[in-house]
């Protein structure tokens, strides 16, 4: 069961960020497809994913947080914060160099996430 949910943990991850690097793409040239009813609703669902699959995958493979370990909870809090630079990012509203700063930070959490995922420790330099 770990297998196949820290399967699909690393699927949704990768649909999360490639659907935020295509906003952030629609958000620099200008385009509509920002304005699409499919592309307000998706990265909620996937994001809604990749935090379930978080939380189980922590909690069946680690028995987080029962067991602290603390590169999960480091994943943990920068998930949080990705998703909130995320939403920074791609509402309107915002001046565009706040949003490009939000994406650009956002894509930077990410990569720490990743980071930490692979080196299981909380600064994995």
């Amino acid at each position: 069961m770990y297998t196949g949910l820290k399967h699909l943990h690393t699927t949704v991850a990768t649909l999360t960020i490639l659907l935020f690097l295509l906003k952030g793409f629609w958000l620099v040239t200008g385009s509509a497809m920002l304005e699409k009813r499919w592309a307000k609703i998706a990265p909620h669902v996937v994001n809604g994913l990749l935090l379930i699959t978080a939380l189980g995958t922590a909690w069946i493979g680690w028995n987080w947080p029962l067991v602290p370990h603390g590169w999960i909870t480091a994943k943990a809090i920068a998930l949080v914060a990705y998703i909130a630079l995320g939403i920074i990012a791609v509402k309107p509203g915002r001046p565009v160099a706040v949003r490009v700063l939000a994406f650009a930070g956002a894509v930077a959490v990410y990569g720490y996430i990743i980071m930490v995922a692979l080196w299981k420790q909380p600064l994995p330099v």
